[in-house]
């Protein structure tokens, strides 16, 4: 039997795990991606100034484990679900992430690529290199994705 404080760490964890299933991103295999981009955004977090890109590189930190964890290797404990200083950390993570996999979306469609709903992206798009290797994963014109990206991004409200 789980004691009343863990139910919802149980919940906040199974809510994470149906959120990043249905984000659908391939997985990645070897752990070594992972502690590499874990490493890269604690150091973008020391670097942080203002309130604001703290909350986002946190976000990025939290995320890094998450998908970690999620692809099924060891990585550092996730903070609880619960409290007022890690609540915000989560939705803006979830806001941001999900904002991003559905720009990638909307701008294959923009692009009439066929397959567009086998795009699960969720790089910063509002990076032209990034954009453009979206655009080679997935067999588009890079030139053409990364115009549409930049008329689209003028409209979206993507987070930092």
């Amino acid at each position: 039997m789980h004691s009343v404080a863990q139910v919802p760490i149980r919940l906040g964890q199974a809510t994470l795990r149906l959120w990043l299933k249905s984000l659908n991103l391939p997985r990645q295999p070897q752990a070594s991606w992972h502690r590499d981009r874990l490493r890269e955004e604690l150091q973008e977090l020391r670097l942080a100034k203002t309130h604001f890109s703290r909350l986002s590189e946190a976000s990025d930190v939290i995320f890094s484990i998450t998908r970690a964890q999620y692809d099924g290797f060891a990585s550092r404990r996730i903070p609880s679900l619960s409290g007022y200083q890690i609540a915000p950390i989560y939705v803006y993570m979830l806001a941001k992430f999900t904002s991003r996999w559905f720009f990638f979306k909307v701008a294959a469609l923009i692009c009439k690529e066929k397959h567009w709903n086998s795009i699960h992206e969720v790089v910063n798009p509002s990076k032209d290199q990034k954009v453009a290797s979206v655009a080679c994963r997935h067999i588009m014109d890079p030139e053409i994705f990364q115009r549409v990206s930049r008329g689209l991004r003028r409209v979206w409200p993507l987070l930092p």
